[in-house]
């Protein structure tokens, strides 16, 4: 009865006309930002803070308008992945699996509709989660050390193959290309240069979005340049914007499970929307087994990510308000954005603060529902990308393309860097390899290889800290049973040959 009271009393901070246009302008700016290939919700959220600052917003006028941009930015980032083939950061690369074969098959408007829904009840599951979980799950995220996590990254690289499909041997090349690229760069340990080829500009390694824009906007681009010059003729989107009764309860298990793993691995520190997309999309590909059609245009392969995404978005607010801990980069800007207010999240803010904490947790249920409101009968508007000739759409891509990369160091280094990439994976495409493991393997990678080195540093070299606590040892087995599904296949699949032979 108390979180309720609190929780009344939070709508009432979240629900003053201030605060609501506050929320409002929030959810657009991010939407807009989360449209833009190579700008995250990091940037965003950046970007206003010292606006807010400047304009003498209350700290808890900030931190709702950090939240909407926050929220708002994993909405937009779907359009272009779903659309053009473009995540619009890292999380929302599994939604290209299946989102962009179902917007060349003229469904982008029910993809679109499909996939706000989604995050909404990805979203409203976290947001619940965190006004009834929060204290309880921020001290269970507290027992993930190094070793924990980097068991777990091991777990999330053996289910990429899960999205093998037919390809498990270009699946598994692609994620140790993958982790070979998360390897250039300065090694932090020791300051040695490891494959920059004595270049000063890859001493911080590879960007992020030089790499992302490289393998999906580059190698799109020439592909897009390839069917102009075939005279293929795009995809265009139905009459049909939003998806039906039939779609939306296909749909619904898929949203309720990955609702709940999107947040609990939003919870965990570091883990953020990226881990919970694959997770999650990896996870109901092995449950929809033979009946799925995962990767060439199934509802269920676009839900799933998507609603982990909304989900793990607000999750990673948990350990940033109980124990004053980022669970994602933007999170750890948000703190900085209290810091500019003489407020230190942790425990004792639900105590001193309660208007700050709990105006925030209400805003999160105004917010989501305002961008299902602003974006559904704005599909019509983003589907109109489809019908823009190619002749017009890659000079536009372009040229969005490379203001993203300018914009990290602005550099032309990273603008050749990423035409490299994207030849790279313009070839990898025409040979039929996946891109996406190869990306999500050196997101994986660096992270795996920051937590062994952290593990070990705590155990001067003992490698039985990487199976010293029930937490990593589940998480092995886990591992093996993983492993060991694609044997058992290949087993069963050998006895029914024979049967079929002896019969």
């Amino acid at each position: 009865m108390d979180t309720l009271g609190y929780l009344g009393q939070g709508f009432g901070v979240a629900l003053t006309p201030y605060n609501l246009i506050t929320a409002l302008a929030g959810t657009l700016i991010g939407t807009v930002v989360g449209l833009l290939p190579g700008l995250g919700p990091i940037n965003g959220v950046a970007l206003l803070i010292p606006i807010a600052f400047a304009l003498g917003l209350p700290p808890e006028s900030a931190l709702i308008l950090c939240a909407a941009v926050y929220l708002g930015c994993e909405y937009g980032g779907r359009i272009s992945s779903i659309l053009l083939n473009i995540p619009g950061e890292a999380s929302t690369v599994m939604t290209t699996l299946d989102g962009y074969p179902l917007a060349r098959q003229g469904l982008a408007g029910v993809a679109l509709s499909l996939s706000a829904w989604s995050s909404f009840i990805g979203a409203f599951i976290a947001t619940c989660g965190m006004v009834l979980f929060a204290p309880l799950l921020a001290q269970w995220a507290v027992a993930f050390g190094p070793a924990e996590y980097f068991a777990l990254m091991v777990f999330a690289i053996v289910c990429l193959a899960g999205m093998a499909g037919n390809r498990p041997l270009k699946t598994f090349i692609a994620a140790l290309i993958g982790l070979f690229l998360s390897t250039i760069g300065i090694d932090a340990n020791s300051g040695v240069y490891r494959f920059t080829g004595d270049s000063v500009h890859l001493a911080d390694g590879i960007q992020f979005v030089v790499l992302v824009l490289g393998l999906f906007s580059v190698s799109e681009i020439l592909l897009l340049l390839e069917k102009t010059h075939h005279g293929h003729v795009a995809a265009q989107a139905t009459g049909r914007m939003m998806f039906n009764l039939k779609e939306a309860t296909s749909v619904w298990l898929v949203n309720v499970r990955c609702g709940f793993m999107g947040f609990v691995m939003g919870v965990l520190p570091g883990a953020g929307a990226t881990l919970a997309s694959a997770v999650a999309y990896m996870a109901e590909k092995r449950i929809a087994g033979t009946t799925g059609k995962f990767g060439t245009g199934d509802l269920r392969g676009l839900a799933a990510p998507e609603t982990a995404i909304g989900a793990a978005a607000c999750g990673a607010l948990v350990p940033m308000l109980t124990l004053g801990v980022p669970g994602s980069g933007t999170t750890a800007v948000m703190i900085g954005a209290l810091s500019l207010y003489n407020i230190t999240p942790g425990p004792l803010l639900f105590e001193q603060q309660p208007d700050i904490v709990w105006g925030l947790i209400a805003s999160l249920f105004i917010a989501n529902v305002m961008l299902v409101i602003l974006n559904i009968p704005m599909i019509r508007v983003f589907t109109r990308i489809l019908s823009v000739p190619n002749w017009a759409l890659v000079p536009i891509i372009a040229i969005i393309t490379g203001i993203g990369v300018y914009a990290v160091h602005a550099t032309t280094f990273d603008l050749f860097l990423m035409v490299g990439i994207g030849i790279f994976g313009y070839i990898l495409r025409k040979l039929d390899f996946p891109l996406s493991p190869l990306l999500l393997g050196f997101i994986l990678g660096g992270l795996m290889e920051q937590n062994l080195r952290r593990a070990l540093s705590i155990s001067n070299g003992d490698l039985h800290i990487l199976a010293g606590s029930p937490i990593t040892i589940g998480t092995w087995v886990l591992t093996v049973v993983m492993l060991a599904f694609p044997l058992v296949r290949i087993w069963r699949n050998r006895q029914r040959a024979r049967r079929a032979a002896n019969a």
